[in-house]
């Protein structure tokens, strides 16, 4: 995508819904994938408005208009959800703001695609988990999430990055990028190699149990790590589920499974220093009960018996990305040094090893906060 010039952001900006009269719109936040801007306008009060601009990088989500589209859908369910329960709607969910020619989004002369949204002020991220209690509120936040959804008809959605939490097709490409050893890496990383091997029944799990048609399609956040949940300043508590880009229809068990392969650790997903990495049965603890609070009363029993293996395949499943990538070459993720795919694989791998030291305490864990569910 061609690096943007401040004449194309206020050009963009003038092609919304929004109250005011421009004043700037500086980059926000840290995203590496769109370009973010906070666009301020003074108010007639003296107040001043912000919005969230953005550019979306098509380079990365090749299809936008679908995209805004599921967006559009599952936001406006959400605020829908939220008014018959007595919350607010502009605070818990994203709003989309229109085009000036009323779309979800507009397309500028370039080529870009842009969209907007109201601002929810009063809130804030966090990176990592700081406490268990972080993960907790962010749990009950997903959680809220599915069950505001729980209705939506989730095979009406595009599927925005077809085969996204395919495991099976995961080790597929692995064991071709295998095959090829580009790089003529496959002789260093032989430990890495036989792990991923040992666990290739898991990564059919899943699927094979999706094709049985044991799961419901469920509408997917597929990125719920704790820094996509904004957090009420004041009350500390999870209020509103943002980044919405890959929302498509999937597994309950993925959006879990990938919050705790994130989330229930505090080791850094690229520590090269396997000794700090390890896997936190209280930060585990906390999340599976915010979670199950709020969202255990929509899943069905198979979907909470799986909560376990849902946690240890996302894992794996990243775990065999990073490989995978490492031996073609580092050409998907970006690296800061040499080996930092091998370095993140590695965490992954000795996360799933402490999970599965630990399965029997997680299922009783999902089993002590799902009792009145199932």
């Amino acid at each position: 995508m061609k690096k943007l010039d401040t004449e194309r952001v206020v050009e963009a900006a003038g092609n919304f819904q929004f109250e005011g009269k421009y004043l700037d719109a500086p980059p926000y936040g840290n995203g590496h994938i769109n370009d973010t801007f906070a666009a301020r306008f003074a108010q007639r009060d003296g107040g001043i408005r912000r919005y969230i601009l953005q550019r979306i990088n098509t380079d990365v989500f090749q299809k936008p208009v679908e995209l805004m589209e599921n967006i559009a859908g599952v936001t406006g369910h959400i605020r829908k959800a939220v008014a018959r329960m007595g919350g607010d709607p502009l605070r818990e969910t994203l709003n989309i703001v229109p085009a000036s020619d009323g779309r979800s989004f507009y397309h500028d002369g370039e080529g870009d695609y842009w969209r907007a949204y109201l601002f929810i002020e009063g809130t804030i991220s966090y990176d990592k988990a700081e406490s268990e209690q972080d993960l907790y509120h962010s749990a009950r936040a997903f959680g809220r999430f599915q069950q505001f959804l729980a209705d939506f008809p989730a095979e009406t959605l595009h599927e925005t990055i077809p085969d996204f939490h395919n495991t099976a097709d995961r080790m597929s490409k692995f064991k071709k990028a295998l095959e090829k050893d580009l790089y003529g890496r496959a002789k260093a990383v032989r430990r890495e190699i036989g792990f991923v091997l040992r666990h290739e029944e898991d990564t059919h799990r899943l699927v094979d149990l999706q094709k049985a048609g044991k799961f419901p399609l469920r509408v997917t956040h597929n990125d719920t790590k704790l820094n996509n949940v904004l957090i009420d300043k004041n009350t500390g508590e999870g209020i509103c589920v943002i980044d919405l880009d890959t929302v498509m229809p999937g597994l309950s068990l993925y959006d879990y499974g990938d919050s705790i392969r994130f989330g229930a650790t505090y080791a850094a997903e690229d520590e090269p220093d396997l000794s700090r990495v390890h896997f936190d049965p209280g930060l585990f603890e906390a999340y599976t009960r915010g979670y199950l609070e709020i969202a255990g009363g929509v899943l069905t029993a198979c979907e909470i018996e799986n909560l376990t293996m849902g946690a240890k395949l996302m894992t794996l499943e990243c775990g065999i990305r990073f490989l995978t990538d490492y031996l073609s070459g580092d050409t998907y993720f970006k690296i800061q040094r040499e080996g930092h795919n091998l370095d993140r694989c590695r965490t992954q791998f000795k996360l799933v090893s402490d999970m599965e030291e630990h399965w029997e305490e997680m299922a009783g864990v999902v089993r002590k906060y799902s009792d009145k569910f199932v």
